[in-house]
């Protein structure tokens, strides 16, 4: 518990450097705390693929940070200026675009992540998706004047497309909330240099549905789709809950998720960017079929019939050496 309590206080007061540096080497410095203190996290089970997760995670962030420090530092010899706000030289801009985008997960950076969220706990996914990519964004929103907005726009695009393709053949609930929060990285980034305050609107909104998702599918133990078919019989109030959140998620006009997509695409609209608008727009119909198969299995409530035969088939269940006689 005292571990847990250090690493927690770590994680908070490396996210708190970055959101309230105006040096980049204190920015720089608190993403580096935020990195080392999730890495024990990752690798708490101590199973394979924990520790694969974790040194993949600290490979793809030392990068990432080592890019930040490099565009700070070039920007700092070309103009004098170690502000965050004063970052003006197009290379600088460029390189911390890219930096940024590995530690948040946009595509073409995005390939660890899903890695990694597969390899954690629940609880450690949570944080991967919600407080760990809040300094990334801080750092977009403080710069957002300087950076380029085609590449921008390019990165978002093919974000939403790749979050919304490569989720729909997938069957690891923790796999389909990483291209979920690769989708979603997607709608933030692309209005981030219009309306910096949308972005961070867009990004509360998903960090409170995706800490009900997570700590739902931590309370009733849902790794795979196939035992979230069963679920609904344990509790089903919390059941409902995750139904309607995965619907609103997906972006459902009633529910909360609409609101920030609408806003995004009412703003699109108004800078004359109606094409890209309406292409975001195509593509989270990908994202909302494989949110729809999420909903569609919390919601399947088994047969009174079918729920005793199993019960009956666990307390029966064969033993391995009538199956290898049977096999015989």
């Amino acid at each position: 518990p005292q571990a847990n309590l250090i690493f927690i206080a770590s994680l908070l007061l490396g996210t708190t450097i970055t959101i309230s540096s105006n040096h980049w080497i204190m920015a720089w410095m608190g993403l580096e705390i935020n990195t080392l203190a999730i890495l024990p996290l990752i690798s708490k089970s101590h199973h394979p693929r924990a520790i694969e997760a974790a040194t993949k995670y600290f490979l793809t962030q030392a990068a990432a940070s080592a890019l930040v420090l490099f565009s700070s530092m070039t920007n700092a010899w070309c103009t004098g200026q170690w502000d965050i706000t004063q970052l003006t030289h197009p290379t600088s801009c460029l390189i911390l675009t890219s930096a940024v985008a590995m530690k948040l997960g946009l595509v073409p950076f995005h390939f660890w992540f899903p890695e990694v969220l597969q390899g954690s706990p629940l609880t450690t996914g949570l944080l991967l998706s919600t407080i760990m990519k809040l300094p990334p964004i801080t750092l977009l929103y403080m710069t957002s004047p300087s950076l380029n907005p085609t590449l921008l726009t390019t990165l978002a695009i093919f974000s939403t497309a790749l979050g919304g393709w490569m989720g729909l053949n997938q069957t690891q609930v923790r796999k389909i909330l990483a291209f979920s929060s690769i989708s979603h990285l997607g709608w933030m980034a692309i209005i981030i240099i219009y309306n910096p305050k949308l972005t961070l609107l867009n990004f509360y909104l998903y960090t409170m549905m995706t800490a009900a998702v997570f700590l739902t599918l931590n309370t009733i133990k849902v790794l795979k789709l196939s035992t979230l078919m069963t679920t609904w019989t344990k509790i089903p109030s919390l059941n409902a809950m995750l139904l309607l959140t995965l619907l609103s998620l997906a972006g459902l006009p009633p529910l909360t998720g609409f609101l920030p997509k609408w806003l995004i695409i009412q703003e699109l609209t108004k800078q004359d960017m109606a094409p890209a608008a309406m292409l975001i727009s195509l593509l989270s119909l990908l994202s909302l079929f494989f949110y729809l198969r999420l909903a569609y299995c919390t919601a399947i409530t088994l047969p009174p019939h079918t729920t005793n035969h199993m019960k009956q088939w666990r307390t029966n269940k064969p033993t391995n050496i009538t199956i290898a006689m049977l096999t015989t």
